[in-house]
């Protein structure tokens, strides 16, 4: 994977993600960010900046109805609120929880309502700084093209057992990913394609 890796950075060049201010900022642009695009989740975080509303306490406490308007252009915007409301809750009563091991954390926020492999993975490598590679949508299309198919954690294996552990290159190999996959996958430049050729890494 080394090799994708050094394809993508030598196309794409670093992308040095993920962009928030705050660890917290980091978990609720890993909420709004299902089912929708980046740029409606950086409205919806500038709607909470004005609010006050990015830090765990101020945020578990605010009225629903405030927050469903003000995560509106996210799409889903109740079931988002509500996980929201849930999530900022815990982590307002677990202020210490970035303190357990990897694997011990990952159970735990995948145990949240809402929270599924990807949006945990998210929180771990981007919020936590803690070594877990994320497998979205696009490193699935890209890998089956590459011919490696597999499930979630059968992917995440191949990525971190062929790669060091190293926090920074998982952030930036996963934004590479993404940018990639924006940029040719999403708009079906597969005759274009610098991956295909590599064949299974």
């Amino acid at each position: 994977m080394i090799k994708v890796y050094n394809k993508l950075l030598c196309e794409l060049g670093p992308k040095n993600w993920w962009p928030a201010d705050t660890p917290f900022e980091v978990i609720v642009g890993a909420v709004l960010t299902q089912q929708t695009k980046w740029e409606n989740v950086e409205k919806a975080i500038q709607n909470l900046k004005v609010r006050g509303l990015i830090e765990a306490e101020p945020l578990s406490k605010v009225d629903t109805v405030e927050l469903e308007e003000l995560v509106r252009c996210t799409g889903f915007f109740r079931q988002k609120s509500n996980r929201l409301k849930n999530i900022s809750t815990f982590f307002y009563q677990n202020p210490d929880i970035f303190e357990k091991p990897v694997e011990e954390l990952r159970d735990v926020l995948l145990s949240l309502n809402g929270i599924g492999e990807e949006t945990a993975d998210s929180i771990v490598l981007y919020a936590a700084d803690k070594p877990k590679f994320v497998i979205d949508a696009y490193t699935k299309r890209m890998c089956k093209c590459m011919g490696i198919d597999g499930n979630y954690r059968k992917l995440q294996s191949i990525f971190e057992g062929s790669l060091p552990v190293d926090v920074p290159l998982y952030k930036e190999f996963h934004a590479l990913i993404v940018e990639y996959g924006k940029r040719f996958c999403g708009k079906k430049r597969c005759s274009e394609c610098i991956l295909v050729e590599n064949g299974k890494m």
